[in-house]
């Protein structure tokens, strides 16, 4: 297992991240406890929560994530051995946000994240998380699939240095080593850097945002922020929710997979996503490799990416994606993907 600087700190962190958002929904307690000890095996020493977790989200799994992470925290004995990112949940700004999660208002004013840090504390049966993230947005910006921004000038909005000064509260207490933020533009990156140099605040060392070789919008304008700035990414969904595994190729829909579970997830269900998915699954056949394998492998083989957050629902899923680190990615391979890129980009934004 490779290890990489966590930001402009001192932590390094390993290059996969355990992702946990089906504890609760598609797994239970014993099945996340299992996840985790075979990740450790790995050497992974991240593992990334939600205060929203499970996903979908429902009233009646919230929170049921942290719990389980909690609990074998508290069975092991092995909170030095891991480092634990959560979020807080954003604003319902947008019909698929919750509104269970602490009246559904959840904006980043004081009392807001007073309530999900100390909720999530009280869950993961810790004193500290050394890595508070930000769901997404105290505003409405381009995410989980929406595209063609739509400008909202009196939007009620809590302005990043107030949450910012609210974070840098939390690091002083003790109860947050780092933050972070998630499904964030480029221009908010640019405003959390600004807000921390103008008032000397703590600065974001990490952005969680989907990457995959079915969205690669994160190169576009976020990248550089990760180089010059030292804001790694967390790279989420690199999978795809398994289409890049091949498993839903031609329209297939296996007993126990999240598109075939869930309806809501139409991100990865469109035409263009299914043909660029056979052409990805097709040139991984081609070189006789595992095709979720090249898929991982090609995210985290990223200069810019800190992690990648792999998840699975069996233990064989998670052993071969973990198996991913052991694949190194030839120009050819490489030169081949930009080729099928490059006819079809980013078909899953």
């Amino acid at each position: 297992m490779e290890y990489r600087e966590l930001g402009q700190t001192n932590l390094k962190v390993s290059q996969i991240t355990l992702g946990t958002m089906t504890w609760g929904e598609q797994n239970n307690e014993p099945e996340a406890h299992a996840q985790i000890d075979m990740a450790l095996e790995y050497g992974v020493n991240l593992i990334d929560v939600a205060e929203m977790y499970p996903v979908p989200p429902r009233p009646e799994t919230q929170g049921s994530t942290e719990q389980y992470l909690g609990s074998w925290l508290k069975k092991s004995g092995k909170r030095d051995q891991v480092m634990i990112a959560t979020k807080a949940t954003g604003p319902a700004r947008k019909p698929h946000n919750p509104r269970h999660i602490r009246g559904g208002i959840n904006n980043f004013d004081r009392k807001g994240l007073t309530e999900a840090l100390n909720g999530s504390l009280e869950r993961l049966q810790t004193d500290y998380v050394d890595l508070y993230q930000l769901h997404w947005p105290d505003r409405s910006v381009n995410c989980f699939g929406t595209l063609n921004y739509a400008h909202i000038s009196d939007e009620d909005t809590v302005p990043i240095e107030e949450t910012l000064t609210i974070l840098a509260d939390f690091i002083r207490a003790g109860k947050v080593r780092h933050i972070g933020v998630s499904n964030e533009t480029p221009w908010g990156i640019a405003q959390f850097i600004r807000a921390a140099e103008k008032f000397d605040l703590p600065r974001i060392v990490t952005v969680q945002n989907p990457y995959s070789l079915l969205n690669r919008t994160f190169e576009i304008g976020h990248s550089e922020f990760s180089y010059r700035e030292q804001i790694g990414l967390l790279a989420y969904s690199p999978l795809a929710f398994g289409v890049l595994s091949g498993k839903y190729l031609e329209g297939a829909r296996p007993a126990g997979g999240r598109l075939s579970l869930f309806e809501r997830f139409t991100r990865y269900t469109n035409p263009q996503v299914d043909r660029v998915a056979g052409d990805y699954i097709a040139l991984a056949k081609k070189h006789a490799i595992d095709p979720a394998q090249m898929a991982l492998a090609f995210v985290t083989s990223r200069g810019f990416v800190t992690s990648n957050i792999i998840g699975a629902t069996t233990l064989p899923q998670l052993q071969s994606n973990l198996d991913s680190i052991n694949l190194t990615l030839s120009d050819e391979i490489l030169a081949e993907i930009e080729a099928i890129h490059t006819r079809q980009p980013n078909p899953a934004p």
